[in-house]
């Protein structure tokens, strides 16, 4: 069996810890870095992953916000209570989820390769890179 495209389960949240979730994703993983107005203002690295592979704990719901801009295709999720972007939906994967990788619990992930991802230039970005089929089933975006 090949340890570095397995999934395991990681566990992470907000620092108030009322939002709380399970993602189901290589020990390994691709993260992005990028650049846009709202990313470079959180310092945000994250990784991307399908919508089925993410699960929101009981009660984590009620503590959830979101915040749009520009297109209003990705959803910016964060805690009410301590503001912190735990995941979001990703403007460039609307079918996924995209892992702050600072918010997963110590433990499981057991290498980080960050990709940059130009913000600044969104479609030519995009348009350059594979970010898309990281939310794709039988897409682990394992390194």
């Amino acid at each position: 069996m090949d340890t570095e495209s397995s999934t395991v389960s990681h566990s992470g949240g907000c620092h108030c810890k009322r939002v709380r979730w399970r993602a189901e994703a290589p020990p390994s993983i691709v993260a992005w870095k990028c650049n846009c107005s709202d990313c470079s203002m959180r310092g945000n690295i994250h990784f991307i992953i399908p919508n089925a592979k993410f699960k929101l704990e009981s009660g984590s719901h009620e503590w959830i916000t979101t915040y749009t801009f520009g297109t209003h295709k990705a959803k910016h999720t964060f805690c009410k209570v301590c503001g912190i972007t735990s995941f979001y939906v990703p403007r460039s994967n609307p079918d996924g989820i995209a892992v702050t990788v600072k918010c997963v619990d110590p433990g499981t992930l057991r290498h980080v390769e960050i990709r940059d991802f130009d913000g600044q230039d969104w479609e030519g970005s995009y348009a350059r890179s594979d970010i898309v089929s990281f939310s794709k089933m039988g897409v682990e975006g394992s390194v």
